[in-house]
């Protein structure tokens, strides 16, 4: 193991700390952060719309050009529309994730029905299920799950993040622990 990196074990330890402290905060306020993320993600589109736009008027002889610009012009007005909307923008992502969900569900029970005959099928079985419960779940409680969906896993993911990156900061610490001589 790198000295240099087990030595540095407590700046992981922070890393983790911060990350599992800022998910906590969004958990506490899943409402701001989905709105503000989705302002962000508007923001993402409307600058590559934009220069989507730019490209196919510099390269005018490419044979794509037009089908560029009106992918161009359709990020300009989705990012347009998720910066002046967001609760809209933040629903209309929970149903396309929604839509994900269940679609990944019914695929994964065929499957898992298909290959019944091997040990263990039943939890593909399992996990579609519960996909396809949490896809229906979200659709049937729109507009609110909208709200909330995009904050919640922002928040999920950092403490996941945090809690992996304290345990890999104490791991380094472990690994340049030496014992005293006897």
């Amino acid at each position: 193991m790198d000295t240099s990196l087990t030595q540095r074990w407590p700046l992981f330890v922070g890393l983790g700390a911060i990350s599992f402290g800022l998910g906590i905060m969004a958990w506490v306020d899943a409402l701001a952060v989905s709105l503000a993320s989705t302002i962000l993600f508007g923001v993402l589109l409307f600058v590559a719309g934009t220069v989507q736009l730019v490209h196919a008027f510099v390269v005018r002889d490419w044979s794509g050009r037009l089908m560029s610009i009106a992918g161009g012009a359709l990020y300009i007005l989705a990012g347009t529309m998720m910066m002046e909307e967001p609760s809209t923008g933040s629903m209309v992502i929970t149903l396309f994730i929604s839509a994900c969900l269940v679609i990944s569900g019914i695929a994964r029970i065929i499957m898992a029905f298909q290959q019944r005959g091997l040990q263990g099928w039943w939890f593909i079985l399992l996990g579609g299920l519960i996909s396809l419960l949490v896809g229906v779940c979200l659709y049937v409680t729109l507009p609110w799950s909208g709200l909330w969906l995009i904050g919640t896993f922002i928040a999920v993911e950092l403490i996941a993040a945090g809690i992996g990156w304290v345990q890999f900061g104490f791991a380094l610490r472990r690994a340049n622990y030496i014992p005293p001589a006897n």
